[in-house]
């Protein structure tokens, strides 16, 4: 029988290279992504040599390899489209068995800069825990077992989930990428700088365990052999060993039910007659009636259902929360810090009507007066009004319990909901004077030749909305300065309510006549993508 794998990793390099053909951006991108990786990786790879005989280098050689395996676990989820060899479906014509494909496959994963990138990382870990020739040898053979149960875990996970990530879902997963890395980039910063306090040992404890767990049991080894616990060695290089079968059969039999099973979007969907007649929903009933009605519930399915929509949503409420709860969990943080809640969901009504692309011509169609479009834009402001609210007094209520700083509580309150009412205000406008495109696909945000506008729309509108804010912001300052002033501070939150509520209000009706006058140009605009 003719080997394939040849055949598949040449594949491999032809994808990659008539990727690059594509355009010299993406050339460009590929090479810098590529500098950067690298340097990153040989930095790293110095850095842990350099750190040889500290006291607790095990436990970072250990936890770094397994934080590598846990990448390489969420990558295929991720980012679905990275390579184009991770679908093994695309083979399904060909006369192939599951076990020359998986060798094959195999094989083709270890081309790439993410491989060299755990190459490196993974020769550093090693190195930096091998202190004799014994050490030295197996080191050898726990990089390779290392590196081939990471690339058989990204495997795994893709072709158990290939229907997923082909999916409309998927895409969703895909989108919240930037999501998982913010969030993920706040963990470290906040890990790091406890470290920074406490120092390395503190990864001891969680170090004894992730030695015994797959592919870190590698590096586990590379140590236990430094320090002549040979009988311990064995048992953990036989552990990942044993992963690396394991994965690699669940792989092939998730490979084999692939390549004979059929696709379900090739079969007809029989859907009952009783569902197809239902029109009104749970929700359409708690809304108010009318116009006004309508367009929240709109607006709501977009955050539910719109991918792109969906993953501004999520990053705004989890940054909001991220902010404030982290800085008053290092002890470092203030009340006020709660107010990024506010500022982060406020911006999601910036752009408005670019979030309807091309499908704006459905809303054109019914905006002839000013009138029309002043319910159209309270209709959006309410909607969002609906998530923001509870959720920017719920991030207040918790800093505060967290600070311990209940006297301040009615002036942060009215200060939140003054910048969310600037913010409204701000949005409403730009929505109507900077409207911008945002692709369906893809992850691009803005359309090209519109990231001027966006970025006029969305700094422009910040910078408006605090200036707007500032006869709160004068009053809460000059109440928490003057010497009577505490007892006086609780009517802040009235003031900081009807203030923004009023400021939406004026900003409605200003950015209403705009919208209404140039339809056809948001149109145009916002159909670019």
């Amino acid at each position: 029988m003719t080997n394939v794998t040849p055949t598949v990793v040449r594949l491999k390099l032809s994808l990659l290279r008539n990727g690059l053909r594509q355009s010299g951006g993406r050339r460009a991108a590929f090479v810098a992504s590529a500098v950067i990786a690298l340097l990153f990786a040989a930095s790293q790879l110095l850095g842990l040599i350099a750190l040889r005989g500290h006291a607790h280098i095990d436990a970072v050689a250990v936890i770094g390899t397994a934080v590598l395996a846990l990448g390489w676990a969420v990558m295929p989820l991720f980012f679905p489209s990275g390579d184009e060899t991770l679908d093994p479906t695309r083979l399904v014509m060909l006369p192939l068995r599951p076990r020359p494909l998986v060798r094959a496959l195999l094989a083709a994963s270890l081309v790439g800069i993410g491989p060299l990138f755990t190459l490196l990382l993974l020769l550093g870990c090693v190195l930096s825990v091998a202190h004799d020739a014994a050490a030295y040898v197996t080191a050898a053979v726990a990089v390779v077992l290392a590196l081939l149960v990471c690339v058989a875990l990204a495997r795994a996970v893709a072709a158990a989930n290939v229907r997923l990530l082909t999916s409309r879902k998927g895409r969703d997963l895909a989108v919240l990428s930037g999501l998982v890395i913010a969030i993920g980039a706040q963990l470290v910063n906040f890990g790091a700088q406890r470290l920074g306090a406490a120092g390395l040992g503190q990864l001891a404890p969680v170090a004894d365990v992730l030695r015994w767990l797959p592919p870190a049991s590698a590096v586990g080894a590379v140590h236990s052999v430094s320090e002549g616990s040979y009988g311990m060695a064995t048992a953990q290089l036989l552990l990942t060993a044993g992963a690396l079968v394991l994965l690699v059969a669940v792989w092939a039999r998730s490979l084999t039910q692939l390549m004979t099973s059929p696709d379900g979007s090739t079969l007809q969907a029989a859907e009952p007659s009783g569902v197809r007649g239902r029109s009104s929903t749970g929700l359409g009933r708690l809304l108010p009636a009318g116009r006004t009605g309508t367009v929240m519930e709109r607006s709501l399915r977009y955050v539910w259902r719109d991918p792109k929509t969906k993953a501004a949503w999520v990053t705004s409420l989890a940054i909001g929360l991220i902010v404030p709860v982290f800085n008053a969990i290092r002890g470092t943080g203030s009340l006020y810090f709660a107010c990024f809640a506010s500022g982060m969901l406020g911006i999601q009504m910036y752009n408005q009507f670019g979030q309807d692309t091309s499908a704006f011509w459905t809303v054109a169609m019914t905006i002839s007066s000013a009138r029309d479009a002043y319910v159209e834009l309270r209709g959006r402001a309410l909607a969002l009004l609906v998530i923001t609210l509870p959720y920017a007094t719920l991030v207040t209520v918790l800093t505060t319990a967290m600070l311990g700083d209940w006297p301040r509580l009615p002036d942060v309150l009215g200060l939140s909901f003054a910048l969310l009412g600037a913010m409204l205000a701000t949005g409403a406008w730009t929505s109507a004077r900077f409207p911008y495109s945002i692709p369906q696909e893809g992850y691009k945000n803005v359309a090209p030749g519109q990231a001027g506008l966006a970025w006029i729309a969305i700094f422009g509108g910040m910078v408006a909305a605090a200036l707007l804010c500032a006869p709160v912001i004068a009053l809460t300052i000059w109440l928490n300065v003057s010497a009577n002033g505490d007892a006086w501070t609780w009517l802040l939150f009235p003031v900081g309510a009807a203030y923004g509520a009023t400021i939406t209000y004026l900003g409605l009706r200003m950015a209403a006549p705009r919208t209404a006058a140039h339809v056809p140009e948001i149109l145009t605009a916002v159909s670019k993508g």
